[in-house]
């Protein structure tokens, strides 16, 4: 990239995004508490200035970041509110592959933001259990409109599962390591909703 052209991205619109979409590449690649806000401008790029100016804390930034994740449609728990698909597929969209351009695979971004945030009190742990509040009582929504007569409990479980597995894809590297949890998933479901059988 020329001087130029990184002095006119400096100083042209649009200098949010830019942060956004370079702190979401550098937390996926090396994670949030590797990544300090000096590099995210430099990725961004924008001055410093800039900077805090929309961002004035590293939580901050870190919320906006899971805000931008669970609006954009590409986190797994989107697949629950699609209309397009069957509520039963909905649930088990939970187990699919891991889409990620990072290497290595990251698994889900709240968990991974919780754990780096680990004080329930703080604003990004905050807002990933409200994350996983929601994708449970979508999971609920979906099972009790199947007919399952203990939606919150079988809900319980799916995420449990899907969870379970987004985090074994992180650590054993491994994007489609949710197949193994589908396969329980299918079985509880089985079980739990005639339907489904």
């Amino acid at each position: 990239m020329s001087a130029a052209t990184t002095t006119s991205q400096r100083r042209g619109r649009g200098g949010r995004e830019r942060i956004l979409v370079a702190a979401a590449h550098l937390f996926a690649t090396q994670g949030i508490n590797a990544t300090g806000m000096e590099q995210v401008a430099e990725e961004a790029p924008v001055s410093k200035r800039t900077l805090y100016a929309h961002f004035r804390t590293k939580s901050d930034l870190v919320v906006a970041h899971l805000q931008d994740l669970a609006t954009s449609g590409v986190t797994l728990e989107s697949v629950l509110t699609r209309e397009d698909i069957p509520p039963r597929e909905r649930i088990l969209g939970l187990f699919g592959p891991l889409a990620t351009d990072a290497a290595p695979v990251r698994g889900c971004p709240f968990i991974d933001a919780a754990a780096e945030f680990p004080d329930p009190a703080s604003a990004v742990h905050s807002y990933a259990r409200e994350q996983k509040l929601r994708m449970v009582g979508l999971v609920t929504a979906l099972v009790a409109g199947l007919g399952c007569r203990e939606p919150a409990a079988l809900a319980e479980q799916l995420v449990t599962l899907a969870d379970g597995a987004a985090s074994r894809a992180m650590v054993l590297d491994e994007a489609d390591y949710g197949r193994h949890a589908r396969a329980a998933a299918e079985i509880l479901l089985e079980h739990a909703l005639p339907e489904a059988s």
